[in-house]
């Protein structure tokens, strides 16, 4: 491993075991920090993310938990300092997507979507945000998406709970930034995840014909932005909602 920028530092990713979270993982593991992936349900795909970081000569573990669940946010994260020590960084990364026409959104679908894009960024970023307080220091990055900016009629419970993720971000931002915790929004596009995969073939041609650099996002394009949010080179950014969609979103100067 060349570049140690994370060297003594643990950073937790949520939804780590795949797609945009393990593209983090393994570039902020590449870098000398110790990760812990957490996931669901998925052992044997966290347990290969995790193997594919020790080969490389970092150091991961994997811990099982739903961040939906404020007591199991709270033993994820008491995990992850038991086994990793203090925790530095927290890439919120774990998410859903349910994809249907506005008329057929149901509460179920709602609560859902709900209870891990919005009700899961909140218990993870509590539950580690005393800790970065007392210890002065810490950088949170939550994963948002493009469809928080952007009117999206078949993703209205997706997309309410992304915009809601940017409004508490800048919230935190405002409350921490006198502790030096730093906390920030990255809105992606659509990225070759498994999540890409419940749009229909059609939907992501169209999205592509929309997008100025003509391809899909991969998830080493999210990680090395988020490396950048999380590393010392971002330290006077806080409370920001970051693109990355290939130039699909464009906000207003």
């Amino acid at each position: 491993m060349s570049e140690q920028a994370f060297a003594g530092k643990t950073a937790l990713i949520t939804g780590g075991s795949r797609g945009i979270g393990k593209g983090v993982a393994l570039r902020l593991a590449g870098e000398g920090a110790k990760v812990a992936v957490n996931y669901l349900s998925n052992q044997a795909t966290a347990d290969a993310t995790v193997a594919e970081i020790e080969s490389a000569g970092g150091a991961a573990v994997a811990i099982q938990g739903d961040v939906s669940q404020p007591e199991e946010a709270a033993r994820i994260v008491e995990e992850t300092r038991a086994t990793c020590g203090p925790i530095n960084i927290l890439v919120h990364s774990a998410g859903l997507s349910i994809v249907k026409p506005a008329t057929d959104v149901t509460w179920d679908d709602w609560k859902t979507t709900m209870n891990i894009n919005l009700d899961g960024t909140f218990n993870m970023v509590y539950a580690v945000k005393d800790e970065m307080i007392e210890q002065g220091a810490g950088a949170i990055v939550c994963l948002s998406s493009v469809a928080a900016l952007r009117e999206r009629e078949n993703q209205v419970p997706y997309a309410a709970s992304k915009a809601a993720v940017i409004a508490m971000v800048r919230c935190c931002a405002q409350a921490w930034g006198r502790h030096g915790v730093r906390i920030n929004a990255v809105c992606t596009g659509l990225v070759k995840t498994d999540m890409a995969d419940t749009l229909s073939p059609e939907t992501q041609k169209s999205i592509l014909a929309n997008t100025p650099l003509g391809r899909l996002g991969e998830p080493a394009d999210i990680a090395s932005l988020v490396r950048f949010l999380v590393s010392d080179e971002s330290s006077w950014i806080t409370g920001q909602a970051m693109v990355a969609s290939g130039g699909r979103v464009m906000l207003p100067g």
